[in-house]
């Protein structure tokens, strides 16, 4: 894991504040030492929670976005980030700053651009938006052609994200003190003015260091260390409706990952793979089905069985059939996928040549052959060429 804050978390340098904390709740619910399995999962718990309270920071961002990772590290630990905006390497106008936050003048000034112009995600920055929506999961169940037919309730098991039981998701024990934001003076939001070549412009956003609560606490949730989201094992119920077919997709809604406080859980999809059947073949709704017939039932005709997906029904093979005809069971097929009606089945017929015959078969198609007039070379077997020397 590179040490860089920003690929710490996962995020473009220009994420907003809820991207860098819908990041880091999903970092927080990999690396957390009671989930993760992995040697180093502390360390980088530790790093993934360092990296957030930093970008959240807006005094501490800006700094960082300027001196650069090592530079800030060194910084910080001389304690150059306890002063207030107007002075100190964090400080609107601090030693080697610029008046508009960037280390050459353009980039704030583009930024500046981007807020009111809607320059792609540096225009999103700071706007007022409504708690984010849980992002969907994603995952698969196979099933075999005959479950699709009759329609099937199948189970899931998934590891998914959801709100930590111990702090329900506010990421601090029920009895941790509290206390008044001093960024926001408990707000939850922090108004910013800022003098540009456009005029000044005042620009309000969620607080970074409370997350619009409001408050700070002294203790961090020990179960989901202060994301407020775990990961569980959910192990679902879900409803396979009748013709669903290879590839499509079903949907279970709010059964995804939680959103931000506030805000609705995302869905989980499940994405249906249908194995392949032994003896029918699938186009869209309809079956094809391989017949093998005799060739007497292909001369004289016959009334035979065919094994449908609804169970045995008769088929009539009129006589004079020919090797390849097609007949249709009409009804037969898969039902349409939530509506009235099913498709078709096709059964076609293959005369099967027989590999061996006794003395009796042998003479009554020899005899066939004579009285059609066809002059056939009737080749003997090994047993007749030894009888017939002997």
């Amino acid at each position: 894991m590179s040490e860089d804050f920003y690929d710490v978390l996962g995020v473009s340098r220009d994420a907003d504040e809820d991207e860098i904390k819908q990041a880091y709740r999903k970092k927080a619910a990999e690396y957390h030492p009671d989930v993760s399995d992995a040697a180093d999962a502390e360390e980088k718990f530790k790093q993934v929670k360092k990296a957030k309270e930093v970008l959240t920071d807006d005094q501490k961002r800006q700094a960082y976005d300027r001196l650069g990772h090592d530079r800030f590290e060194q910084a910080e630990k001389r304690g150059g980030f306890d002063g207030g905006a107007g002075g100190g390497a964090g400080g609107f106008g601090g030693a080697g700053g610029d008046p508009f936050g960037g280390a050459g003048g353009m980039g704030g000034i583009n930024d500046i651009f981007e807020q009111f112009f809607g320059g792609g995600q540096g225009g999103q920055r700071g706007r007022e938006q409504g708690p984010r929506p849980g992002r969907d999961l994603r995952t698969s169940l196979s099933l075999d052609l005959e479950d699709v037919y009759e329609g099937v309730e199948k189970q899931v098991t998934i590891s998914r994200p959801t709100h930590c039981d111990t702090c329900h998701g506010e990421g601090h024990p029920p009895d941790a003190d509290a206390e008044t934001c001093p960024e926001c003076n408990g707000q939850g939001r922090v108004t910013q003015v800022q003098q540009t070549p456009l005029g000044r412009v005042q620009q309000t956003q969620t607080c970074r260091r409370c997350e619009g609560a409001g408050e700070l606490y002294d203790e961090t949730c020990s179960d989901c260390g202060g994301g407020g989201v775990v990961t569980e094992e959910a192990t679902l119920t879900v409803e396979i409706p009748p013709g669903v077919r290879d590839g499509q997709t079903i949907r279970m809604s709010g059964e995804g990952a939680p959103g931000d406080p506030g805000g609705p859980n995302g869905d989980l999809i499940i994405e249906v793979s249908v194995e392949e059947h032994e003896t029918l073949e699938r186009e869209g709704d309809d079956l094809y089905y391989r017949l093998p017939i005799s060739f007497p039932q292909a001369v004289f005709g016959d009334t035979v069985e065919v094994e449908t997906l609804a169970g045995r029904v008769e088929l009539d093979v009129p006589d004079g059939t020919q090797s390849g005809e097609t007949f249709r069971l009409q009804g037969k097929g898969m039902p349409h996928l939530r509506r009235r009606g099913t498709g078709d089945m096709y059964v076609q017929v293959h005369v099967v040549t027989p590999s061996e015959l006794n003395e009796e078969q042998r003479e009554a198609l020899e005899a066939f052959a004579e009285a059609g007039g066809e002059e056939i070379e009737v080749k003997q077997s090994f047993f007749e060429k030894i009888e017939s020397f002997f």
